[in-house]
């Protein structure tokens, strides 16, 4: 079986509780923040909340992506390295009935989690653990998987340890070699300003398709504005994509440049929009669309996942996606 996209980042198993402002300050947590736990930290809050939780789901940022790809239409499989706890196999099957193959590597010890605190006030504070995930390495590559898609699709969390680095550099170069396009997500600033030279060269060297915000390009290209940042990173890869959060996005292949607006909607909740505005870029390149509807269909997607609470959708317009296809603009929607 051959896919569209081999996704590649770290696995988190999510855990969404409801809990009061007296929970957070019980656990030291600062109301609304994001924060990484150690393993001591990790051990200590997940037994406290297990009465709060309320929804438990496989995620993070390149699982996210892998299933909006699926959700639209298209084939994912998804690599990365889980524990052998009860979440592992909770993980797996996550990932399985929501229509993308598992690829997971596993360690012994806890698999990645993400705890997400929600306050009455609908305030998030989340808590990430990353796990075994950190020890993703080459042998967890499927290669058979790898060289029968169109796209290798790895964000920039996993540029982390040096054996995720190894595992990263071996998927990059195996696809190269068997003609299999190669994407990147910068994924955060933090990750751009701690990698900056590593990224500029993964990029020249190996990278097809380069996605980030308009901050991480920015950084990463030493320019002052998204378009400047989108032309000079387009030099090095073959199509670049800049979002620009409420302007909307550009794309540039070459000397076409491609910019569309978001599709309006009642913000909610802001988690999971890009992984979302990803899986429509990487679908309509797969299925040969022009980038004009590859831009659409990504806007119009991301902008289905702000308007609700949490990264993900369940279900999604399959005739709006049609139209998009088809030619239809935003606006006409």
């Amino acid at each position: 079986m051959g896919f569209d996209v081999f996704g590649m980042c770290n696995a988190l198993f999510d855990l969404q509780a409801e809990v009061d402002d007296s929970v957070l300050a019980e656990l030291g947590l600062d109301k609304g923040a994001m924060m990484l736990l150690d393993e001591a930290q990790q051990q200590s809050i997940v037994p406290r909340i297990y009465t709060h939780i309320v929804n438990t789901e496989a995620g993070g940022s390149g699982a996210n992506t892998m299933f909006g790809v699926a959700l639209l239409g298209g084939t994912a499989c998804y690599t990365s390295r889980v524990g052998t706890d009860e979440h592992a196999q909770m993980y797996r099957i996550g990932l399985a009935e929501r229509g993308v193959k598992p690829n997971l590597g596993a360690g012994e010890g806890a698999t990645g989690i993400s705890l997400i605190f929600v306050t009455p006030d609908a305030q998030r504070t989340m808590c990430t653990y990353l796990g075994r995930s950190r020890e993703l390495e080459a042998a967890d590559v499927s290669l058979e998987d790898l060289r029968a898609s169109k796209y290798l699709y790895v964000t920039g969390y996993l540029w982390d340890t040096e054996n995720q680095k190894e595992a990263v550099l071996h998927a990059m170069r195996e696809a190269n070699r068997a003609g299999v396009k190669v994407a990147l997500s910068l994924s955060d600033p933090f990750c751009v300003h701690r990698h900056k030279d590593d990224f500029l060269q993964l990029i020249r060297e190996h990278v097809d398709l380069l996605f980030g915000n308009a901050e991480e390009a920015q950084a990463l290209t030493d320019t002052t504005t998204p378009r400047e940042a989108v032309a000079a990173l387009a030099q090095y890869s073959d199509i670049a994509v800049v979002t620009m959060d409420r302007d909307g996005s550009v794309i540039q292949r070459g000397s076409e440049v491609v910019e569309t607006p978001v599709y309006p909607v009642t913000a909610v909740d802001t988690t999971g929009a890009g992984d979302m505005f990803a899986a429509g870029i990487l679908y309509g390149l797969t299925q040969g669309l022009p980038l004009d509807v590859t831009g659409r269909i990504a806007s119009f997607t991301a902008a289905r996942v702000v308007a609700k609470l949490g990264p993900r959708l369940e279900t999604l317009d399959t005739a709006v996606i049609e139209r998009l296809r088809n030619g239809a603009t935003l606006t006409e929607l």
